[in-house]
């Protein structure tokens, strides 16, 4: 079982940056990568960005590409999300996820945290 717990939204205005974490425990070394997503109301959840676990390959949704870096610290269980110049269409309820079951710009992992708001004031 893995618990994923994500840290470090808030209120920011246009132009700003945020750093998000994600806590894992349990067996993560058991999942192949982990990723974030966003949802926005009425919208779909979204693929912001993705990392394989073991190499630190990484992929990013177009939407975010130049402004978003993912990382990760494996020695903590530990996993970033850096967003720089911020816009106010990236406000959305941020989720941590681990163990994707197909592609991983898919929202189909196995394990997904609660979410934390990310709020963009222009």
């Amino acid at each position: 079982q893995v618990q994923l717990v994500e840290s470090g939204g808030g209120l920011v205005q246009a132009g700003g940056s945020l750093r998000l974490s994600c806590a894992a425990s349990g067996r993560i070394f058991s999942s192949t990568g982990m990723g974030w997503f966003r949802q926005a109301p009425g919208k779909e959840r979204e693929f912001v960005a993705a990392i394989t676990w073991s190499t630190g390959n990484t992929y990013y949704g177009d939407s975010v590409k130049g402004r978003f870096a993912i990382s990760r610290d494996y020695a903590k269980n530990t996993l970033y999300l850096q967003m720089n110049s911020l816009k106010p269409e990236d406000t959305a309820v941020y989720y941590c996820a681990a163990a994707p079951v197909g592609q991983y710009y898919a929202p189909a992992y196995r394990y997904w945290g609660r979410g934390t708001q990310v709020t963009v004031s222009s």
